[in-house]
């Protein structure tokens, strides 16, 4: 159902209107500078301050390594950050990144950078502290796997890497779309069998 596969870079192909589109993180002019990122999400924080060696020293890095372990840490510490705090997870890291949203000045500026899925919750957090779009910037880097929600039993599937896949919730066989719901970060899973049960396609990679 899932893959380690991960890429650094990758260029997504054209979709619908609702899906993400992700830019280059750049440096801007802030009273702060928020940087939220998971994984190979490192890299575009790493290549931010080599852009501007000034901008870390006014930077609170909150950083979830994932499966890529201590492989970017001390390379982050070694562009010293005002703060760099190391998360076990997201969902360890939500109350930190909501206490430090909740603390933003007018005019800081947020950084999101790494997978889609710590994209997507992260701007939800940014957006419901009153922090405007135009003040937050995003990346994608990394794994291309995807956070659905089963819109049959509502539950949520983190890391989903294969279409069709099985809900981790209620075992529906399910058809990643393309639809993408910023109120939930997630993307949609439709059960593909629903009128000819068990009649389910071979599972391939995603972008494969």
């Amino acid at each position: 159902m899932r893959s380690d596969r991960q890429m650094s870079r990758f260029t997504f192909p054209p979709s619908i209107p609702s899906r993400p589109v992700y830019g280059t993180l750049s440096p801007r002019k802030g009273r702060q500078h928020l940087m939220i990122a998971d994984a190979e999400g490192a890299e575009a924080l790493l290549e931010l301050a080599q852009a501007d060696t000034t901008l870390m020293a006014g930077a609170h890095i909150i950083y979830i390594p994932r499966d890529t372990g201590t492989r970017y840490v001390a390379r982050l510490r070694a562009v010293e950050p005002a703060v760099l705090h190391i998360g076990a997870s997201y969902d360890a890291s939500v109350p930190r990144i909501r206490r430090v949203m909740g603390d933003t000045v007018m005019g800081a500026q947020i950084y999101l950078a790494g997978t889609e899925g710590l994209i997507g919750q992260a701007m939800n957090e940014a957006l419901g502290a009153g922090i405007p779009l135009a003040a937050i910037q995003t990346e994608h880097r990394g794994s291309v796997a995807r956070r659905v929600q089963c819109v049959h039993c509502k539950g949520i599937t983190e890391d989903v890497m294969t279409d069709p896949f099985q809900c981790s919730h209620c075992g529906l066989n399910l058809f990643v779309r393309d639809h993408y719901s910023r109120r939930l970060a997630a993307f949609q899973g439709v059960c593909i069998d629903a009128e000819d049960p068990g009649n389910v396609p071979p599972s391939v990679e995603l972008y494969s």
